[in-house]
């Protein structure tokens, strides 16, 4: 009997083992298997929402790239589709993005040379190529590459990008020509020169839209709140202001004659009918154009995404997988490569609104992709006289928020270096340019790193009363000995900062002529590398030399274990190395040993 056991059990487990590896790179198979139709009404109620949001953030997004309006939409169809499939986040809500259509404007404009095909077909190829990246780095799992983007560095590239952005839009509001340039200044200057050239007609158009968008965004939810409005409708209605002024604007420029009249710009034909085929460009010279600018999409996009997406998951006791996002992410920039779109990556506001209106599953996401679908199929025509002032109108409340000098306030007072690093990524971004600017704050985050590194915390501890506690001696009343020096170091040991150990030490060598035992402790230190090591005997040496004994105290196991190999150990000898530093203190007898 037990012969036919084994195989039938060790088979099931198997058998489950490969289904949840399959489920862990298809997630739609783990939450459409535990799917409820209670979770329907949620995912229905969200996907409606933030498709409201979406077509007409989209269109505006678009033209913040420099793409036709159509484009947003296609890019809202089948990358939606995909990350609602294969994306672990149940609330993310992928699609066109303000930071992500800067970048693209940025990096494709200088190439396109004016033309709208070359210019499509270089966004197109963008998208692939941020596909692959992030595809590519999904699956050799290393997401933590994301991590040199700081906190700091990524607070002051979004801040000076939100600035960017709505510096762009200007021209929408105020219906003047304003030629693109590279540069934060060149565009000001340029639009205080058109000032006088301003269209009336269209800056009030502008304008009332972005009253009325504040007004659903500030003010519609209390009203609504103080009239005991459900939650659960409340939210849908405070989110519709994009649609509002989307149908009063054209209605106002259709039915006023405007665009004849008032020469309003307005955004002209839109085709109808679902994204055609399309198909990336593989010339090697563009590639290696678009590279620095699908660099920056793939990690601040994936940045963007998974930060919200891992806040939105902890409310709900959930939980991502940040290589897994990066496959899903890039395979929906796949679909956006093949289907007109462009590179699209996950929305903070719009994630918010698909939580908050209670979004349970990736079929949220898929249902809003449904009604994209059927609004490029059968409702483009109406949006033939929507005036681009009301989609600039959109574009410049949804980055508002973006602007954070708050954060930079709390930074500067928290750490003055981190906020160096915050204000170098935002002068750098305004001042060089979008990608130009990340880079030098990266830059300026690793060499502060650098030099953090290079200068640990150290401190000269000494015993706490009577206990077996040791602390630094210019921060607590402690009892220290003339002959023993107890230091801590509170950093690992690399080549960086062994120069400045070395330094340390000859420095207490001789300020401290009474010193006959120097007790190393080793709380901190997760690590010494070989330069650290050679510093270590060479301090040893110098020590040995005037008389003074090395001791070692708390060193961590792996870090002895290499030490061990290296004969250090053998050097110092096992006498000197200690447990924890009250034991070193006890074996020199500045401590009386327990009884």
């Amino acid at each position: 009997m037990s012969t036919h056991t084994a195989p039938k059990h060790s088979s099931y487990t198997k058998h489950n083992d490969q289904k949840f590896r399959l489920s862990q790179f298809v997630p739609v198979l783990s939450w459409a298997r535990a799917y409820k139709r209670a979770d329907l009404t949620g995912d229905l109620l969200a996907g409606i929402t933030v498709a409201v949001m979406l077509v007409p953030q989209g269109m505006g997004y678009a033209m913040l790239a420099g793409l036709p309006p159509e484009v947003g939409l296609y890019a809202s169809i089948l990358p939606l589709i995909i990350y609602g499939l294969l994306g672990t986040s149940r609330t993310l809500a992928v699609g066109p993005v303000a930071l992500v259509s800067l970048l693209v404007a940025t990096g494709v404009a200088p190439l396109a040379g004016g033309n709208t095909a070359v210019y499509i077909q270089l966004a197109l190829t963008l998208a692939f190529m941020v596909a692959l990246i992030q595809t590519v780095m999904g699956f050799l799992r290393v997401g933590f590459i994301t991590n040199f983007l700081s906190r700091p560095v990524l607070s002051g590239f979004t801040s000076a990008a939100a600035i960017l952005i709505g510096f762009s839009q200007l021209k929408h509001i105020l219906g003047i020509s304003v030629p693109s340039s590279e540069y934060f200044y060149e565009t000001v200057g340029h639009t205080i020169n058109q000032l006088g050239q301003t269209n009336l007609t269209t800056f009030g158009l502008g304008l009332g839209g972005v009253l009325i968008l504040l007004y659903f965004k500030y003010v519609l939810g209390k009203q609504l709140q103080r009239a005991n409005v459900p939650d659960n409708i409340a939210l849908p209605l405070t989110k519709t202001g994009p649609l509002v002024i989307v149908f009063l604007g054209t209605v106002l420029v259709w039915g006023l004659g405007l665009y004849d009249t008032a020469v309003v710009n307005i955004v002209g034909d839109v085709p109808a009918g679902l994204p055609p085929l399309t198909i990336p460009s593989f010339n090697l010279a563009s590639w290696q154009l678009l590279l620095p600018t699908a660099l920056a999409i793939s990690l601040v996009g994936y940045m963007e995404s998974v930060s919200v997406a891992k806040s939105l998951a902890s409310k709900r006791r959930q939980k991502i997988d940040p290589n897994q996002e990066l496959v899903a992410l890039g395979l929906a920039n796949v679909g956006a490569a093949f289907s007109g779109g462009y590179p699209v990556t996950g929305g903070i506001s719009r994630s918010v609104v698909n939580f908050t209106a209670g979004a349970n599953s990736g079929l949220a996401s898929i249902i809003t992709a449904g009604l994209i679908a059927l609004t490029v199929l059968f409702l483009t025509p109406i949006f033939y006289y929507l005036p681009q002032a009301v989609l600039a109108a959109i574009i410049i409340v949804a980055v508002a928020g973006m602007v954070d000098f708050k954060a930079f306030r709390e930074v500067w007072h928290y750490s003055r270096k981190d906020g160096l690093a915050m204000l170098i990524t935002f002068i750098a971004v305004l001042a060089v340019g979008v990608e130009p600017g990340i880079l030098l704050g990266v830059l300026a985050s690793l060499l502060i790193l650098a030099w953090r590194i290079s200068q640990p915390h150290v401190a000269i501890v000494g015993r706490v009363g009577e206990t077996e506690t040791y602390r630094n001696v210019l921060r607590h009343e402690v009892q220290t000995w003339p002959e023993v020096v107890a230091m801590r170091v509170d950093e690992s040991l690399y080549f960086a900062n062994a120069n400045y150990l070395e330094e340390l030490v000859m420095q207490l060598l001789a300020g401290e002529p009474e010193m006959k035992h120097f007790v190393f402790i080793g709380t901190a230190v997760n690590f010494i590398d070989a330069s650290a090591l050679e510093t270590l005997e060479a301090i040893h040496h110098s020590l040995h030399t005037a008389g003074v004994t090395l001791h070692l105290a708390a060193i961590k196991g792996p870090v002895m274990d290499r030490l061990l190999k290296s004969g250090l150990i053998d050097a110092i000898g096992y006498e000197n190395i200690h447990l924890c530093t009250h034991d070193a203190m006890q074996v020199l007898g500045c401590v009386a040993r327990d009884q």
